[in-house]
């Protein structure tokens, strides 16, 4: 999740027409460079930056990369728990170590480090299908308006740097949103060299929080930690378009919890994430 200002204020940096600048997420993962043993070296990743530190999509797009580098074969991607302990730099090194792997489940832990200080640390769950002891269906978002038929959202609207990469639209319902919470149309410019999972785990934090809406004064937000499960196989969607909402439970004592869900074209959820934030000024 950006750490930005309110929303709907802040105005785009001048885009970087760097080779390096206009790497989508796939070509950034492809530039982990081996050290052995699990870990790796990635010199640059300024198209990512947001300020002092990486868009937090992005980064732990780079540690999911680093976990599947390290253990070819894994079965899908189905939870994580992504803890941003501090500002991730353009230039960072990743870790990704095996804590179990079962019969039909994986868990993976990767750490990104910049300077040597730890950064970030993730817990992926990887898990392969079986036949399943009944069935519950995802959540189906009624009454969509289509991405091609909402209202596109300018420069100023979006906010951090990154978000050129991405194109965005308004989604709110009809009669506006509950209070402390964003709906967008969203997706990835340039979704070369991603596989699905990689690409939900690469957009699914774009929005900032729901409660920035809910802010009396404009001011800094910082997300914390991001736990997400992803509903079913291979999640898919028409022309790379998701929905996204962040939703604010609670707001208070410079904190926020945040629901964080995502839909396909369809109106169909395929991940459910809870999310903490800190909110300053």
């Amino acid at each position: 999740m950006p750490e930005a200002e309110h929303p709907d204020a802040a105005t785009i940096a001048p885009n970087d027409s760097s080779a390096e600048a206009d790497m989508g997420l796939g070509a950034l993962a492809a530039r982990l460079e081996p050290l052995g043993e699990g870990r790796f070296k990635l010199d640059g990743a300024a198209g990512w930056m947001q300020g002092r530190t990486m868009y937090g999509g992005a980064a732990a797009s780079i540690a999911y990369a680093a976990a599947i580098k390290a253990f070819p074969g894994l079965p899908p991607l189905r939870a994580a728990q992504v803890g941003f302990v501090a500002p991730v730099g353009e230039q960072l090194e990743a870790e990704a170590a095996m804590l179990r792997q079962g019969r039909s489940v994986a868990q993976v832990e990767t750490s990104l480090y910049c300077d040597g200080a730890l950064v970030q640390r993730t817990l992926w769950l990887f898990g392969a299908g079986r036949e399943s002891n009944g069935t519950v269906a995802a959540q189906i978002q009624p009454d969509l308006v289509r991405p091609e038929d909402s209202p596109r959202l300018g420069a100023n609207d979006m906010a951090p740097a990154f978000t050129v990469r991405m194109d965005m639209r308004r989604a709110d319902p009809a009669g506006g949103s509950p209070k402390g919470t964003i709906r967008r149309w969203v997706r990835l410019k340039d979704r070369s060299g991603l596989d699905p999972q990689a690409e939900l785990v690469g957009i699914g934090d774009a929005l900032p929080p729901g409660s920035a809406r809910a802010m009396e004064r404009m001011g800094p937000i910082s997300s914390i930690t991001w736990a997400f499960t992803l509903l079913g196989d291979v999640p898919e969607t028409r022309d790379g378009w998701w929905l996204l909402e962040t939703r604010s439970n609670h707001m208070g004592n410079g904190f926020s919890s945040e629901t964080l869900r995502l839909w396909n074209s369809e109106g169909v959820e395929v991940m459910h994430g809870l999310q903490s934030v800190a909110v300053f000024g």
